[in-house]
């Protein structure tokens, strides 16, 4: 069964801001990760179809497949976790989300769509917008 993690993307204005940071870590790094400190005990799980779903101020916008989970090193040299991840954002149909500490599992069945397989017309929406618009009670 697959299973997804949910993460706070501190200190991330939204998803354009997200992609540059990302773009940044992927050229001098060859490949992208998130260092964590905690291994997801259900790892095997996760990088069979799983997926880093971001909050983004709030509400979470998107998401990337996890490829792998390595170990790893933090800044200092403590041993950490590496989830390696897919250059790949895609926007999630918008959900509002409270903040919490360190990363969180999220079940198959309770994560957001994909914009683009809602169905809704709102794939071409940048996210922000849709989720303003949600929030507006127009969607």
């Amino acid at each position: 069964m697959t299973v997804h993690l949910i993460k706070l993307a501190v200190g991330i204005e939204d998803v354009g801001h997200l992609a540059a940071v990302q773009e940044r870590r992927l050229r001098h790094a060859g490949r992208l990760q998130h260092v964590t400190r905690n291994t997801p005990r259900r790892s095997v799980e996760l990088v069979d179809g799983g997926s880093l779903y971001w909050v983004i101020r709030g509400t979470i916008r998107v998401r990337q497949a996890v490829i792998a989970v390595e170990p790893g090193n933090r800044a200092d040299g403590r041993p950490a976790c590496a989830l390696v991840l897919d250059p790949r954002l895609v926007p999630v149909a918008p959900r509002p989300c409270k903040a919490f500490q360190g990363w969180r599992y999220l079940e198959g069945s309770a994560a957001p769509a994909d914009l683009a397989a809602a169905g809704d017309g709102l794939g071409d929406l940048p996210p922000e917008m849709a989720s303003e618009l949600k929030e507006l009670g127009l969607l």
